[in-house]
């Protein structure tokens, strides 16, 4: 790329509409403009009405906007033209813009000029991207704040101590033979595990933070009649699994996508576990059991009308070996046929997040859809235990791996603190978990990993 080229593109989406957009960015924008609508007097910020013209017919009436340099999206001289949403006229006028000198921008490379010319932060130019692929509300609510430069927000008073912290060390070694007074062990070591500590916390938000933008793998587990299928067509509110009376009716993994909470969520049904004579049933459950395996959360759903039997237990004990299972308990709207003594033995065996007061599973009925509303608000809070507006979220892998990176940067100074290291030794740390701070923001990024960020974006952003 040669930022010194005026690039142009189409910037709304393929297909016929109402009106296209076509953006040129660059320092011959605005003449270019200039040349395919001649005497057109361009005024800053304002839409203007041009009559495009050639050979002196006239092809569209059209909306002329011109940003000038620095106060524009790239911080270069921008002209957008708003057309009638024809693919051919747009591409016609795209090649008009060729033939004054423009060439073609590539995927991102408006939102990669915005960064380099720093109108942007890296966080927040990838926020943008997350804006254009947003699927729910809360993803798009979640991209946007971080767009406006949350995560910038976030991390500024942290560069602000870490830069202190390195200021009052290298003093320390500078000028110590003008009484400059040295940081001892005990502050030293208070000030890193402070800055580690929000540092740690942030990266670990990863962990719930990538289900918002990536999704999460929610899987439905039982023996089989449990009432999986028809409590998986309750919760997609569409009869998409096949439900009879016989079991092992489900032979296969069915996946269907939902929302909960704002989070997209792939719901998978899945064979019902059991000891199986045929050979495609004991297929099914290999799938069955390969799904739980990769599932973020899974749906342990037991017979709340029949006796419990030690094949429930043994699966009971199973799914207790995975990291976050939900239990409910199906056909509440039928007496209960647990014993004191099995339920007994149920609350021994299931030892899950419940709500307060209330027994580690849910009371549902996939019959009549009693406790699904229940269902569904704890499916999503266990998912995501926090509110998505309580705090900044980490949903991007890259922006993980350097907060874990800064923080182990810290981790190795406290040890080294403890081991009476030289400030130099520790200075070495601090000036690497700032390298950290710096590349997450995109001050020290490489350009081949700006590359692989900004070729994920469309054509025109």
């Amino acid at each position: 790329m040669n930022s010194q080229d005026t690039i142009v593109a189409i910037a709304t989406p393929p297909g016929r509409g109402g009106l296209g957009l076509v953006r040129l960015s660059g320092p011959a924008a605005r003449a270019i403009a200039l040349q395919i609508f001649p005497g057109l007097r361009l005024r800053p910020w304002r839409m203007q009405h041009a009559k495009w013209r050639e050979n002196g017919e006239l092809v569209d009436e059209v909306l002329v906007a011109w940003f000038p340099a620095p106060r524009s999206y790239t911080a270069e001289d921008v002209i957008e033209i708003s057309a009638h949403g024809s693919p051919v006229l747009l591409r016609h006028l795209v090649q008009a813009c060729l033939h004054q000198g423009a060439r073609l921008a590539e995927a991102g490379e408006f939102t990669q000029r915005a960064f380099l010319n720093g109108r942007l932060d890296l966080t927040q130019a990838e926020a943008i991207g997350d804006l254009i692929h947003a699927q729910t509300l809360a993803q798009a609510r979640h991209a946007a704040r971080q767009m406006e430069g949350s995560l910038a927000r976030a991390l500024k008073p942290l560069k602000h101590d870490l830069c202190e912290f390195i200021a009052r060390l290298e003093a320390g070694i500078d000028f110590a033979d003008d009484d400059v007074s040295q940081l001892g062990r005990e502050e030293i070591a208070g000030a890193a595990e402070r800055i580690q500590s929000v540092l740690t916390a942030m990266a670990a938000s990863y962990a719930q933070g990538r289900w918002l933008r990536e999704g999460a793998l929610l899987a439905l587990a039982g023996r089989p009649n449990a009432g999986k299928s028809s409590l998986f067509n309750r919760l997609l509110a569409m009869e998409r699994a096949l439900v009879a009376a016989e079991a092992g009716t489900t032979r296969d993994v069915i996946t269907e996508r939902l929302q909960l909470a704002g989070i997209p969520v792939t719901l998978a049904d899945t064979a019902g576990l059991r000891d199986a004579a045929h050979a495609i049933e004991r297929q099914g459950m290999e799938k069955t059991r390969e799904t739980l395996a990769e599932a973020d959360l899974v749906l342990l759903v037991l017979d709340g009308a029949t006796a419990l039997t030690d094949a429930d237990f043994a699966l009971m004990s199973q799914i207790a070996q995975m990291p976050r299972v939900v239990v409910a308990r199906n056909k509440c709207d039928l007496p209960c046929a647990w014993s004191a003594q099995e339920q007994s033995r149920a609350l021994e065996a299931i030892h899950f997040p419940c709500p307060s007061g209330q027994p580690p599973w849910l009371e549902v009925s996939a019959l009549n859809g009693e406790g699904l509303e229940a269902l569904r608000a704890y499916l999503a809070h266990t998912l995501v235990p926090q509110s998505e507006e309580s705090g900044e979220w980490i949903t991007n892998q890259r922006q993980a791996r350097h907060l874990e990176a800064a923080a182990a940067a810290l981790a190795r100074m406290v040890a080294a603190n403890r081991q009476s290291a030289p400030h130099e030794a520790l200075l070495v740390c601090l000036y690497a978990a700032l390298q950290e701070l710096d590349a997450l923001t995109g001050q020290t990024t490489a350009e081949d990993i700006l590359g692989l960020i900004f070729s994920s974006f469309c054509i025109g952003k």
